[in-house]
């Protein structure tokens, strides 16, 4: 059976990223950028990091410039706006893409693992989120507009 944990990314400084080191943790998996209408979930994003950590939740940013062109940085821009503006810590892949034929495998199996509303298999917009079990499985999809701290319950079930 695949599990998330199956999978890997290059971070943000071009390091090759195994999803296995967090098995056992849950993981909060969101398609980011820095100049959309929901940037501002980078706050949320970190509170529900620094809150949750330490029991064990993995929040990974994947920045995305497929809708609007709305993450034209390069690694070194991404990384700095997310520090200086929202004080991000938590870790960011280098840039992806969440559909299409390029699409990251990653992302690619999320989407079949859990489809949106009313069944549509591909990312809306940045901000989609995806929360994994310790198990390495899909417990639930977010739409856009979904709050980080609008999950909390979710994620403490999702820490149980």
């Amino acid at each position: 059976m695949t599990t998330a944990f199956d999978f890997s990314f290059v971070d943000l400084d071009g390091q090759q990223q195994d999803l296995g080191q967090y098995r056992g943790k849950a993981l909060l998996l969101v398609n980011v950028a820095s100049k959309c209408g929901f940037t501002p979930q980078y706050e949320g994003l970190e509170e529900v990091w620094r809150a949750y950590r330490d029991q064990g939740l993995v929040v990974i940013g994947f920045p995305c410039d497929q809708f609007g062109h709305q993450e034209p940085g390069n690694a070194d821009e991404i990384r700095g706006f997310c520090s200086l503006t929202y004080g991000v810590d938590f870790p960011l892949s280098e840039k992806i893409e969440v559909n299409g034929d390029g699409a990251h495998p990653l992302w690619k199996w999320l989407k079949a693992e859990k489809s949106g509303l009313l069944g549509i298999g591909a990312i809306k917009w940045n901000f989609s989120k995806f929360l994994i079990g310790r198990d390495g499985q899909v417990r639930e999809r977010y739409a856009p507009t979904d709050k980080p701290e609008s999950l909390r319950g979710d994620i403490e079930a999702a820490l149980e």
